[in-house]
């Protein structure tokens, strides 16, 4: 085991309500408050550029990206063929396996041994990229290919309620698709569902806002809040999420390819490569979202007030701790190190000068950012190959889990969790390659893995 903590940086020490109305309208941004925007500044990518990765030695201070996706694609959550769609239903279940086929437990330093049970007995889900608790004990899951469903156990039987479909509109393969979703957290006076995709035939990520009336998002109650030119197909990022304050929060990636070929991780004139926080309370198609007042960088000439904080990868995943309110963040490597980075106002992280706590670029560009901030945990590719954000677990059937953020790897299915000071333990390997994770109302947390069922993390009988 080659677990790494970071030392030091080179230069420093639903309920778905029920309503009837609806409303809709895409939306063309306003240029000062409201900057739904269309990044422009990005030319547009070959179709082979497109299929770049990053599999390629860290480059020199000239070196271009040149790699192939097929190894890119290993560095993300990939999903399996599409499944045949899915209509409201009431599905009978085959008996799920017996619990000990299902779980595996590690004993670890510190003696905290868990287990992934499955939920939903059993059921089998092809690309869960998300799942979000609501009130009644149902859950929301959404699957990259483009389905939001409800789902209900109702002991022998897990009732299926389809909320959205949005098969026929997105770009679906590879790092593209339905990324990300999440519920307003004033659900029951703003009965809004919030989605981050690949739109159909468009070199963009979108963010948009759905209605829900009567356990559904009628796609004509869409409204575009933000579209982000992306040149090319990999490293979109893929978390939105109401922060404590009630602002949203997107993750965004550098763009893609390999090595950040167009720098944007250090240039705060793009949004890719950072972390984004707007104001999405009372929008609509003239005011898309505003800038909070308080956010680091407004009234900054040559910076894009949106951004909270830049110097990202690939934000695979990210969450808020539901005490502490800060915002822990799996950031995707390149070819070394996968990291775990607590994100905070204003904060610079690295990349591309960095990777990790290792000095990415020049030995001269490292020591010229003292500012990058560090990783609270990392760990290299001997260990696996792309960090799953995950959850800070604030439930009460494992105490000693409390207040430490547990994480996965996607390629090799381990699972950690660590502390805000870099206490780093290993806890287990489930079988199939984790994609995301999720909490439930009562701060217990869950594994979503492609070609699986999605698993609760237990203590280890």
């Amino acid at each position: 085991m080659n677990l790494l903590h970071r030392l030091a940086l080179c230069a420093v020490g639903l309920t778905l309500v029920l309503v009837a109305v609806a409303c809709g309208g895409d939306v063309s941004p306003q240029q000062t408050q409201t900057q739904a925007v269309q990044e422009s500044t990005a030319p547009q990518a070959q179709v082979q550029q497109e299929q770049q990765s990053d599999q390629s030695v860290a480059p020199q201070s000239q070196q271009t990206a040149q790699v192939e996706q097929a190894q890119e694609e290993q560095q993300a959550p990939q999903p399996p063929q599409a499944q045949a769609d899915r209509q409201t239903q009431q599905v009978q279940q085959p008996e799920p396996p017996e619990p000990e086929d299902q779980q595996t437990a590690v004993t670890t330093a510190s003696s905290i041994e868990l287990a992934a049970a499955p939920i939903l007995n059993g059921y089998q889900f092809q690309q869960p990229i998300e799942m979000l608790p609501l009130s009644d004990g149902s859950f929301l899951v959404a699957e990259q290919r483009g389905y939001i469903t409800r789902f209900i156990d109702e002991g022998d039987e897990i009732e299926q309620i389809g909320v959205l479909d949005l098969t026929e509109s997105i770009n679906f393969g590879g790092e593209q698709g339905l990324l990300s979703i999440a519920l307003h957290p004033d659900l029951q006076n703003d009965p809004y569902l919030y989605v981050y995709y690949s739109p159909r035939g468009q070199s963009v990520t979108r963010l948009s806002r759905f209605r829900l009336v009567q356990g559904a998002a009628p796609p004509a109650s869409e409204l575009v809040i933000l579209e982000v030119r992306q040149p090319y197909a990999n490293h979109n990022g893929g978390a939105v999420r109401f922060g404590p304050d009630g602002m949203l929060y997107l993750g965004l990636g550098d763009g893609g390819a390999a090595n950040d070929p167009l720098g944007h991780g250090q240039n705060r004139e793009t949004l890719l490569g950072a972390i984004i926080r707007i104001d999405v309370n009372d929008i609509n198609t003239s005011t898309p979202y505003r800038i909070p007042t308080d956010n680091p960088f407004l009234g900054i000439a040559g910076v894009r007030p949106e951004i909270w904080a830049w110097g990202l990868r690939n934000p695979w995943r990210m969450a808020f701790d539901s005490d502490t309110g800060q915002l822990w963040v799996g950031d995707v490597g390149q070819n070394q190190i996968e990291e775990v980075a607590i994100v905070a106002a204003g904060e610079n992280h690295g990349w591309n000068v960095f990777e990790g706590s290792a000095c990415f670029r020049s030995q001269d560009a490292c020591d010229a950012l003292p500012e990058a901030v560090a990783p609270v945990a990392e760990y290299t590719h001997d260990d696996g190959c792309s960090v799953t954000g995950g959850e800070v677990y604030r439930g009460s059937a494992i105490p000693r889990l409390s207040g430490r953020y547990i994480f996965g790897d996607y390629c090799s299915s381990k699972i950690w969790s660590v502390t805000a000071d870099g206490d780093l333990i290993e806890h287990l390997q489930i079988e199939d390659r984790i994609a995301s994770f999720a909490r439930d109302n009562d701060g217990e947390i869950y594994v979503l893995t492609f070609n699986g069922p999605i698993r609760k993390l237990v203590a280890a009988r």
